[in-house]
């Protein structure tokens, strides 16, 4: 995440928190957004929940540009990225202030029944994945909370990097749940307005 969007979604997430509810990540990775979220939430007493079965997104596997080496277990063969997220939350000193799921975004989105202040999407890059977060996560944000979006690319030549997360931000103004605050090169920060309709039926 660059410099600028990393500031905006710290900003955000400062503001969403002052609602007293938890910031939820979906797609933790490494945990660089998660030590953003953690820091705000730190700062108003309130947790960070972050979603992800920590074996990469499709762009980060075996022979795609964005897959590093080092995040496969040797094991098993497979990539797994929760020991470097560990070690990257206790290095930033906020392991206390973070509450680690490990699955997939649909399966727990399924069973998740709370108001979140604020939802951060940047999972999967293909439609399945952006729709299933998109579906299974907007519905828990609390009146006046935060629905962001990563890697939100309006230009079809982007198509595997950011137009699915560009069609789900569409769906969220669309939907009149949302009213959009702020774009931040590819961030995009909605404020939940209203019931609107999330899902398809």
């Amino acid at each position: 995440m660059p410099v600028k969007e990393g500031l905006a979604l710290y900003a955000a997430a400062t503001e969403a928190a002052a609602l007293g509810l938890p910031l939820l990540e979906v797609g933790t990775y490494c945990g660089r957004s998660t030590i953003l979220l953690a820091d705000a939430a730190r700062a108003a007493g309130v947790s960070v929940i972050t979603v992800d079965h920590h074996r990469g997104s499709e762009e980060q596997q075996p022979g795609w540009d964005y897959h590093d080496p080092a995040t496969v277990d040797p094991e098993i063969g497979r990539m797994d990225t929760l020991p470097t997220f560990r070690r990257t939350l206790h290095r930033a000193g906020l392991e206390d202030h973070v509450i680690a799921v490990v699955g997939r975004s649909p399966q727990v989105a399924a069973v998740w029944n709370s108001p979140v202040a604020l939802v951060f999407i940047d999972g999967g890059h293909t439609d399945e994945h952006a729709n299933a977060d998109y579906e299974g996560w907007a519905p828990h944000v609390a009146e006046g909370g935060l629905l962001v979006i990563h890697d939100v690319f309006p230009d079809p030549v982007d198509e595997w990097t950011g137009q699915a997360p560009y069609r789900i931000y569409l769906r969220a103004l669309e939907s009149g749940a949302f009213t959009e605050i702020s774009a931040t090169d590819s961030l995009r920060v909605l404020r939940r307005t209203g019931a609107g309709a999330l899902r398809r039926d």
